[in-house]
């Protein structure tokens, strides 16, 4: 009797937990391993930075799956088990002090926050935000007594802005650019960002630069190049984060800013195949490669390369989409305006009241849009970012509903 199929998962976030049910759920009755670095089974993260940083949300609710179903379905979960080395030769990877061999490979390693290192290295308190247990420090340290300093305007920055001051807590957050979230947005919606934060209380410093971090006692006490001093009892640092590709290089896989995929998700390795966060993936209507570092990619890609590790051919063809909440503020947003940029915003609605409507255009076409406050509006936006055609001047008419603009 031949040995059973196996497919080894490295990375056990939630692409790793949608890739193995879409392959169950296709029928494959193969071995399924899945190795993850956390001690947790797999769980999504924008819960760290929204609800259940805020205390709103129990953490049960982050997962997608309890920890009962990985065995129910027959998966190995490995938890607190990161993988060391994969050897493409041998077809086999190397984890917790043991070799494991493997027909297919998926690499689900996600990305990991950027370092500020004169931080880092500065003796101060420092945070940054990723895990369970980054987020449970954070709500740890808010308060009515706590002063808290954010490095990096961008989400991650803005979103833990916002349950600090809802716990209380006096909060900075510095921004090297002239607005938050200036590359994503542009000026036009970006503005609306700033005033928010702005309006509950956050001292937003735009255009500055750190020059130096250090510590006085258990503060951090940050020097600005305009000569400002801030103390902190905490300083989050939020600037981004970098793909987890090491074990993919070390391996000889074709990787720049992420592990280079095809449409399918395939690697370099027709045997491997990466998706989430560190796969730079060839988007065919896009006909760009495409990065994506978002909550509804890594679900979206885990059922589709689920289904391909199990031998079909499914492009992944979707339109990132993503969404926050801050304070009393959410929206959500579809498309990619990619590095032409764009042309003009056709804004509807009430930006003051931050109910409103935005779509970039460029070239003709719609690029991108977004709904703030506005949660019917999401199919129209949908539909109107992911039509071949639109009739831009319906698009820029108020009087005519998103649901009549023409495609």
């Amino acid at each position: 009797m031949s040995d059973p199929e196996t497919v080894v998962v490295v990375g056990a976030g939630l692409t790793a937990a949608h890739a193995v049910e879409s392959m169950r759920e296709a029928g494959y009755d193969g071995r399924l391993i899945v190795y993850g670095a956390e001690p947790h089974p797999p769980y999504e993260r924008p819960p760290m930075s929204k609800g259940y940083l805020l205390g709103n949300d129990e953490l049960e609710s982050a997962f997608p799956h309890p920890a009962s179903w990985y065995e129910e379905k027959s998966v190995e979960l490995h938890q607190a088990t990161p993988v060391t080395a994969i050897d493409l030769d041998r077809r086999e990877v190397h984890a917790g002090g043991r070799q494991q061999s493997f027909d297919r490979l998926l690499l689900a390693t996600g990305a990991t926050p950027r370092r500020l290192r004169m931080a880092d290295d500065s003796g101060a308190p420092v945070a940054y935000l990723r895990t369970i247990e980054d987020s449970d420090q954070l709500s740890a340290a808010f308060g009515p007594d706590a002063k808290v300093v954010i490095v990096g305007g961008g989400w991650i920055g803005l979103e833990v802005a916002s349950a600090a001051r809802q716990a209380g807590s006096d909060v900075t957050v510095l921004e090297a650019l002239d607005l938050p979230l200036l590359r994503v947005l542009g000026p036009e919606v970006a503005a609306v960002f700033a005033d928010l934060h702005r309006e509950h209380g956050v001292d937003l410093r735009v255009a500055s630069e750190i020059t130096g971090v250090a510590a006085d006692g258990r503060r951090a006490v940050v020097h600005l190049g305009d000569g400002a001093k801030l103390e902190a009892d905490l300083l989050v640092v939020g600037i981004g984060v970098s793909p987890a590709t090491a074990l993919a290089e070390a391996a000889g896989l074709d990787t720049d800013n992420g592990v280079l995929v095809d449409e399918y998700l395939q690697t370099s390795d027709p045997a491997v195949f990466a998706a989430g966060d560190v796969a730079n993936a060839y988007h065919p209507l896009l006909q760009r490669r495409l990065r994506v570092e978002h909550w509804d990619n890594a679900i979206e890609q885990g059922k589709v390369v689920g289904r391909n590790l199990v031998g079909e051919r499914v492009a992944y063809d979707r339109l990132p989409y993503f969404f926050t909440d801050q304070y009393d503020f959410g929206m959500e947003y579809v498309g990619h305006i990619g590095p032409d940029g764009y042309d003009e915003v056709v804004l509807r609605g009430d930006l003051a009241e931050r109910t409103f409507t935005a779509f970039w255009l460029g070239g003709g076409s719609v690029l991108a849009g977004m709904h703030a406050n506005d949660w019917d509006a999401i199919d129209a936006v949908r539909r109107i970012v992911g039509a071949d055609h639109v009739d831009i001047e319906t698009l820029r008419d108020p009087s005519v509903s998103l649901d009549e603009v023409t495609t």
